[in-house]
């Protein structure tokens, strides 16, 4: 084995979804940054186009990237963004799923139409997700997808009610175990990451602060993690430094779930 090329990502084409925020921006800034092409979808145009802006910025025409908005609840519009992507940038090898919401609601009165809208994003938009990239991947025999969770499909965190994200969560931990299981003739490797508490835009808002101070208190390590923390771990998952690893979830949680 050539130890020098475990981190490899010279001209690998990557397609992220949920790529116009948070960690999905991230990962595409991340991935480019260590010589991969990138391809972003997202359901916001404005956080597609903020990410294009981004990567024109850092890297010109060094590198190709392309931005397409996406609603993963819409199997065609992945088919269709993969297909685009392919034609203007190159086959995939990587694939990231990071599209996803979260909220919280008591569970006596969480809505029918409130749980079905987190399961049509977080798992059944995840699902299709994979789907559309696995077919892509499954002729050339190789491929990797990696899903991100959450550390709240392991545990439930205190003083959050949010079962309906913690339990959307916990099957995209499953579902990628049942993925890899089913992809491993293939050459498919799926694998998930479950990050701890980020500061994603979401967890930003100022109505957030005090909520934050809990979440950093809480936490071992005593801050939350920035999303471009969490890019290094997938960058291990998509290359041949984790060739031996296939339906693990890797935990990025400053050590939350020790506790």
């Amino acid at each position: 084995m050539n130890f020098n090329g475990l981190f490899n990502l010279e001209n690998k084409v990557v397609f992220i979804t949920g790529g116009g925020r948070g960690i999905g921006q991230s990962m595409a800034t991340g991935f480019m940054e260590c010589g991969a092409n990138v391809s972003i979808c997202d359901q916001n145009t404005e956080g597609v186009n903020e990410t294009k802006s981004i990567l024109k910025e850092k890297f010109g025409d060094k590198k190709k990237f392309e931005g397409l908005e996406v609603d993963v609840r819409n199997q065609n519009e992945i088919r269709n963004a993969i297909q685009i992507t392919e034609n203007n940038i190159g086959p995939i090898d990587i694939a990231i799923n990071c599209a996803g919401i979260a909220n919280a609601n008591p569970a006596e009165t969480l809505s029918k139409d409130q749980w079905q809208n987190m399961f049509d994003i977080n798992l059944s938009g995840l699902f299709y997700s994979c789907q559309e990239e696995a077919k892509a991947m499954i002729t050339r025999k190789k491929g990797s997808i990696i899903n991100i969770a959450s550390m709240s499909g392991s545990i439930v965190n205190r003083g959050l009610k949010q079962v309906h994200y913690n339990s959307s969560k916990a099957g995209v931990i499953h579902l990628t175990k049942s993925l890899a299981m089913e992809w491993v003739d293939y050459g498919i490797r799926v694998n998930s990451i479950s990050p701890g508490y980020t500061k994603t835009p979401m967890n930003l808002r100022p109505e957030m602060v005090d909520q934050v101070k809990i979440f950093e208190n809480e936490t071992p390590m005593k801050r939350m993690a920035s999303p471009d923390e969490i890019v290094g771990p997938a960058i291990f998952l998509a290359t041949d430094a984790s060739s031996f690893c296939t339906g693990i979830d890797l935990v990025v949680d400053g050590g939350f779930v020790c506790w």
